[in-house]
């Protein structure tokens, strides 16, 4: 069995990380982050920024105006997916499994330590998931679509995960960072590592670093 540590949300509220505020222009265009994406499964040993982090959630799921629109559409604005935060050996983010907030941009903590190892198991022993920084785990609540959408709403969360993902491969090109979409995994293993609720099914995971050429 997985050990996973111990639950913090409600244990240590106070251990909310806020981020940096996002920028929202860079030198780097759209097509210019297009042409150079490539899936990244070699990372240099060194971390990434709480900025760079910042920014990378932002454009996975980060608000965009007062009235909670985001980066990525969303079937009826129902926006049903949840971002979650895998760190280990960043100077200015603890290890551990955060959640990330985008009402108010930031992280609760999670789980303790540094769970990357054990989300690389999990992943069928892909081990670039140990060796990036982070990893961006993208998971969905599906009821939150189906109560409209009902037999649809399978079809359209997964959509949304694809428009997420992009959106976090061209914001990791614009800071110079790279990532891959990991797809194959045993779910209920990254469920127990990330410890998330019965409602939160893992879809996607993505580990983001300095890319090693």
């Amino acid at each position: 069995m997985l050990m996973t540590g111990k639950p913090l949300v409600n244990d240590h509220p106070a251990g909310v990380i806020e981020l940096p505020q996002p920028h929202h222009d860079s030198p780097t265009s759209v097509e210019s982050a297009l042409r150079r994406r490539r899936s990244i499964r070699e990372f240099e040993k060194t971390g990434v920024t709480l900025a760079e982090v910042s920014q990378v959630l932002w454009a996975s799921q980060g608000f965009t105006d007062p009235e909670g629109k985001r980066t990525t559409p969303s079937a009826g604005a129902l926006y049903p997916l949840e971002i979650f935060l895998a760190a280990g050996g960043q100077d200015d983010l603890p290890t551990g499994v955060y959640r990330y907030r985008p009402q108010s941009h930031d992280l609760v903590p999670v789980v303790r330590g540094d769970k990357r190892g054990l989300l690389a198991r999990a992943a069928l022993e892909q081990e670039w998931l140990s060796e990036a920084p982070v990893t961006v785990v993208i998971a969905a609540v599906y009821e939150r679509t189906a109560r409209r959408y009902k037999r649809r709403a399978e079809r359209y969360v997964h959509m949304e995960v694809g428009h997420a993902a992009q959106n976090v491969h061209l914001q990791a090109v614009a800071l110079g960072l790279g990532t891959v979409v990991v797809g194959a995994f045993d779910d209920a293993e990254v469920k127990q590592v990330l410890a998330l609720s019965a409602d939160e099914e893992p879809l996607c995971l993505m580990p983001v670093g300095k890319p090693r050429w």
